[in-house]
């Protein structure tokens, strides 16, 4: 144990992770602790995503938020899935759901029987037997008991943090305007002591909280921690983000759209649409890009287009003496998969868990570290495979699939060659339905399936497939359309609507 009790929280930055820190930390310890979050007005956020992962209920749920309430607040819409559209190569498109595929045995996973129904001859899509897949291509959403959907949400950031913001400062988080002049640290153990800003205010703490973002000012420049850079793996380092008007009903998915430098995403809410261009500069110019994405988007924009360069990697501490970095300040992989804000719960998660209220303990913090560590390498592993498996001709996407992997993932891409075995580690975020639907989509073909698949007789296995997909179907077709359910649901109020915060947040 090191340093003294730990009363006073310093949250440095806001954006979605600062505020996601400071409604959590605000929620849990009330009067316990005393919590600041500094931010400037002057400082933009990083607006690289709007999208979001299933496991956001749970966190909403530990913090007691009405899902009616908070979707009202950021305009938001409901996310089952991510469509994924010329990946494998140009033409192809295939849906990553977020639900269950068909029903597994305890030792058998469902997709090795439908991968031998194909072998006997027997024609259908994995997609068939997973209610979200079949309701993301019917525009279709609910929310009936059974069977239950599991879901997402795409919001407004700008609007989230804005929600979280009330809701931490009703806890008795207090807010304070200015930018960071200087970082004062002890003398002797390095560890930070304060905040002095332009105007000469001294923050002081106990416990910092670094949301900066890319720069990472106290995690990086200041007690130089080190970045592990991930930039042979995965060779996006540039996005151009823009916001437009919606020419449609929004659908209940991300659209993931690749071309030759990188992909296009697209997400829309209730009263708009967000929309950017990843790509790789080595292979892209900005203008090429910029350009590229108003010609796409196929609606007009609502603001100006922005840039935000980024580097593909993780801080080698998360946790180093009493700075904890969150969002960007911590690491980024990239905005596919959406998972920015799932890591930042996760993290906040884990500081609450191990909150040093009488000091630093080393043995929690090196925990800390190395759950984070293995957290960043399962969903960097995840994004490379998307790059990999290609069958694209354009020099980007060849290079992607003849370059050397991790050997994290060579294992899970050979055990899916050669016996489509696939797994879901312990607090992994991707389960083995999600590596299926991918491993499969983007082509990769294993040799055989499990023995025990080939058990069942013809005519059992077309019963037992049938048996999966057609109560899918008939819950889907008594479903309404995505727009009618918000409607009724969450319909978010025109002054919401009307509200455009100036950034986004990641």
């Amino acid at each position: 144990m090191e340093q003294g009790r730990v009363r006073k929280v310093v949250i440095a930055g806001g954006g979605t992770a600062g505020w996601l820190a400071g409604a959590a930390l605000a929620h849990q310890f009330r009067d316990l602790l005393d919590i600041t979050l500094l931010e400037s007005e002057q400082i933009g956020t990083v607006g690289v995503g709007e999208s979001t992962v299933p496991p956001i209920r749970n966190f909403h749920r530990f913090l007691q938020i009405d899902e009616q309430e908070f979707l009202r607040a950021v305009a938001g819409t409901f996310k089952l899935s991510i469509s994924f559209e010329n990946w494998r190569r140009h033409g192809d498109r295939y849906i990553h759901p977020f639900g269950i595929t068909g029903q597994s045995t305890l030792v058998c996973a469902f997709h090795h029987f439908w991968l031998d129904s194909l072998r006997r001859g027997m024609s259908s899509d994995l997609g068939d037997y997973c209610l979200e897949t079949l309701a993301s291509r019917e525009d279709r959403f609910d929310l009936p008991q059974q069977p239950q959907v599991n879901y997402s949400y795409h919001l407004d950031a700008g609007l989230y943090a804005r929600f979280l913001r009330q809701r931490a400062e009703s806890h008795g988080l207090k807010r304070v305007e200015g930018k960071i002049r200087e970082v004062r640290q002890h003398p002797d153990s390095g560890f930070v002591q304060a905040l002095v800003l332009e105007d000469d205010q001294v923050i002081e703490g106990d416990l910092f909280i670094d949301c900066t973002g890319f720069r990472g000012l106290l995690i990086e420049q200041t007690l130089k921690t080190g970045y592990e850079d991930w930039h042979q793996w995965l060779p996006a380092d540039r996005a151009v983000a823009v916001q437009t008007e919606p020419v449609g009903p929004p659908v209940p998915y991300t659209r993931a759209i690749a071309h030759q430098a990188g992909w296009r995403w697209h997400i829309p809410l209730q009263h708009r649409v967000g929309c950017g261009l990843v790509y790789a500069s080595k292979h892209m110019s900005d203008d090429e890009a910029t350009a590229k994405l108003l010609h796409d988007v196929g609606a007009p924009p609502i603001r100006d287009p922005w840039r935000v360069p980024f580097r593909s990697g993780r801080r080698l501490k998360a946790w180093n003496k009493n700075v904890v970095s969150l969002g960007l300040a911590s690491g980024f992989i990239e905005p596919l998969e959406s998972t920015s804000l799932h890591l930042s719960m996760t993290a906040i998660v884990r500081l609450i868990e191990a909150f040093p209220n009488e000091g630093m303990p080393s043995a929690l913090i090196e925990q800390f570290n190395e759950t984070s560590r293995k957290e960043m390498e399962h969903v960097r592993d995840f994004i490379i495979l998307h790059y990999h498996a290609n069958q694209r001709d354009e020099p980007m996407w060849q290079a992607c699939r003849e370059m050397e992997l991790p050997d994290s993932l060579s294992i899970r891409l050979r055990a899916w060659r050669e016996r489509a075995h696939a797994w879901q580690g312990a607090n992994e975020l991707f389960r083995v339905d999600s590596w299926t639907h991918v491993m499969w989509g983007q082509g990769l073909m294993p040799e055989q399936a499990h023995p025990l698949a080939r058990a069942l007789p013809d005519a059992e296995l077309q019963r037992f497939l049938t048996g999966v997909r057609e109560p899918l179907q008939r819950a889907v077709a008594k479903m309404p359309s995505q727009q009618d359910f918000i409607t009724r649901y969450c319909a978010a109020p025109a002054a919401v609507w009307g509200s455009r915060p100036r950034t986004v947040s990641a």
